[in-house]
């Protein structure tokens, strides 16, 4: 098996499980968020659900539309507030102390190595890079995960990604990530695991890899996975995460497909409209003047990213007519880049800096686009009207490249600085 089949035949009380194989699993964690978690409170209602199964195993955070935007958003959020006061929820998290979910429930301790976790939003599958199995799902499954802790789900086959090297300067696990989407496409990994192995995995971060994971679905993925390392046994205990279960792959493990990627040639690369598959590096494209530069979202705003971005934008100002949103993923990386003094290096460059929100990469709000307009974003989608009119235009790129592609009002590489 591979470590992912491995996770689910443990939470189905199997020795083993194989590809196509519909388990019904037990959950360590059930995720929905502002946008999400109404449709799932409706639905068990609708259901006659009268209990939570764990009130320390579900987690809601309202982070989309938050601070409300407008009255929808205040409704949407009433309620949430109103059932997770009703059932005692323990993990639910406001405006104060709320973050970017996948950013905030990593840095909380509330995943460890050989979970279980099922989220109604498609990127929770970034906590693969912890060395658990994740995945989205729909509010309904999120309502029935929530009242019984469990989860019918269809065992996955697998691609393996086989990582050797280690990457340049101002190359990050976004280029990765882009780069692998861009040869296989958003549809390459559907329904399969996306496993990375080889020796490379040592010279990615943490946060590398659960950039990574996060984008594991927009290449179509049930799931993105890192096997648990000393890097992921250290991250795990600093925050505070239960002991983890490591679970590595058979040997003779069957996957549909290997690739290796040597990191050390991959280059800064950038996502075109409308598919995250369109990806180019710098030498494929000319000038491509941009209206604004978003750096924050559940893929990029941890606080790795901000020391990239204000390490190219210090002493420097951002080019006239761009605009440049900073968004910390978590009330934490906001404290730290305050007191780091980030926050300081953006301002005076000419930034604005939000408090955490999911905000402009669903086109919910804090950086809507008007119709022509491009910006470049440290985000995972870019499809028509992602992040406001249909006519606009969203170029997803690594946090160097956004940092310098706001300096220079164009998409720029670091390298040309």
């Amino acid at each position: 098996m591979t470590a992912s089949q491995k996770i689910l035949a443990a939470h189905c009380g199997r020795e083993s499980v194989a590809p196509g194989d519909m388990i019904l699993a037990d959950l360590d964690l059930v995720l929905a968020n502002d946008i999400t978690a109404p449709v799932a409170v409706n639905e068990y209602r609708k259901a006659g659900c009268g209990g939570i199964f764990d009130r320390e195993k579900v987690a809601l955070v309202l982070d989309h539309f938050t601070p409300n935007k407008d009255i929808k958003a205040a409704e949407q959020c009433k309620k949430v507030r109103e059932f997770a006061r009703e059932k005692g929820i323990v993990n639910f998290f406001d405006t104060g102390e709320v973050g970017v979910e996948h950013a905030l429930l990593p840095e909380r301790g509330m995943v460890t190595a050989g979970d279980l976790v099922i989220g109604a939003d498609s990127h929770t599958c970034t906590y693969g890079a912890l060395g658990a199995f994740s995945t989205g799902v729909g509010s309904t499954d999120m309502a029935a995960g929530m009242a019984y802790g469990k989860v019918w789900l269809r065992v996955p086959s697998a691609m393996q990604f086989a990582l050797r090297g280690k990457p340049r300067k101002w190359v990050s696990g976004k280029d990765l990530i882009l780069h692998i989407i861009g040869k296989i496409g958003v549809d390459g990994a559907l329904y399969k695991s996306m496993e990375f192995t080889g020796d490379g995995i040592i010279n990615l971060t943490v946060d590398d890899r659960l950039c990574v994971c996060n984008m594991a679905i927009e290449a179509g993925a049930k799931n993105g996975f890192f096997p648990a390392d000393e890097q992921t046994l250290e991250y795990l205990k600093a925050h505070g995460a239960k002991e983890p279960k490591v679970y590595t792959a058979d040997e003779d493990a069957a996957y549909d497909s290997v690739t290796e990627i040597d990191l050390g040639a991959l280059e800064p690369c950038v996502a075109f409209p409308h598919l995250p598959e369109n990806v180019k590096t710098f030498s494929e494209f000319g000038d491509i003047k941009i209206d604004q530069v978003v750096i924050g979202s559940c893929t990029n705003g941890r606080y790795s990213d901000f020391e990239t971005a204000a390490e190219i934008l210090k002493g420097n100002k951002v080019a006239k007519g761009v605009r440049v949103l900073i968004i910390p993923a978590t009330q934490q990386i906001y404290l730290d880049a305050l007191r780091a003094g980030l926050l300081e290096t953006f301002i005076e460059a000419g930034c604005a800096v939000s408090a955490p929100t999911c905000g402009p990469c669903l086109g919910g709000h804090m950086g809507i686009l008007a119709a022509g307009e491009r910006c470049v974003a440290t985000t995972n989608r870019n499809f028509v009207g992602r992040m406001g009119d249909p006519k606009s235009e969203v170029y997803l790129a690594s946090p160097a490249v956004a940092a310098a592609s706001a300096l220079a009002g164009k998409i720029a590489s670091p390298y040309a600085l």
